[in-house]
């Protein structure tokens, strides 16, 4: 469980990191809550906490589902636009930062030239990319989902174990070999102790 919660770790930070970069806030939000859930995952495996591990049962599920939607999202199914401000929640005009920095990708920004235009407005073409940024993200959100369902699958045998180990549990005092309403067959006869004299 731990190399699997270390590579979930990296694939969530490496894919923080670039979502910073782009500003795409909803992507950041989501893998800000991943890697707390890795961690609470992680902690709840070492410390054995089924409960922690449930939770992140359940995160899982819903980081799967939202992988899903980020690839419907960039590959425009379903009415969806890669072209809108969805994942910056509508505050700018940012977009994936592979857009411009893709494998590749010749980067030209273009002053304009007309009257009246901010000195800092500028237009950006990118030409030569060897892989579209849409396809990058949807190869970063296939690895978080192979990777959340190998680490889903897991928990799942991780929580099993656990209540196995719960329902076999042999409590101080043994008393699964006799029942409480029953004394025990063996009798231990006391006697005092006298104090040693001088």
């Amino acid at each position: 469980m731990f190399c699997l919660c270390v590579f979930l770790q990296l694939a969530a930070l490496e894919r923080q990191i670039f979502d910073f970069l782009g500003f795409q806030w909803a992507p950041i939000l989501g893998n800000f809550l991943q890697i707390i859930v890795v961690i609470l995952g992680l902690f709840g495996t070492i410390q054995f906490r089924p409960r922690y591990i449930v939770v992140y049962t359940v995160w899982t599920a819903l980081w799967v589902t939202w992988n899903v939607f980020i690839i419907c999202f960039y590959l425009e199914v379903g009415g969806l636009s890669k072209e809108t401000d969805l994942m910056t929640f509508n505050i700018s005009m940012h977009r994936s930062w592979w857009r411009e920095h893709g494998p590749g990708c010749i980067r030209r920004v273009v002053r304009p030239s007309a009257p009246g235009v901010l000195e800092d407005y500028s237009y950006v073409s990118v030409t030569g990319c060897i892989i579209d940024f849409q396809y990058l993200e949807v190869i970063h959100s296939a690895i978080q989902i192979l990777l959340s369902l190998i680490g889903f699958v897991y928990a799942c045998y991780v929580i099993s174990i656990f209540m196995e180990e719960e329902d076999s549990f042999d409590f101080i005092g043994g008393l699964d070999t006799y029942s409480y309403r029953q004394p025990p067959q063996e009798h231990v006869e006391l006697k005092p102790v006298k104090p040693v004299g001088k």
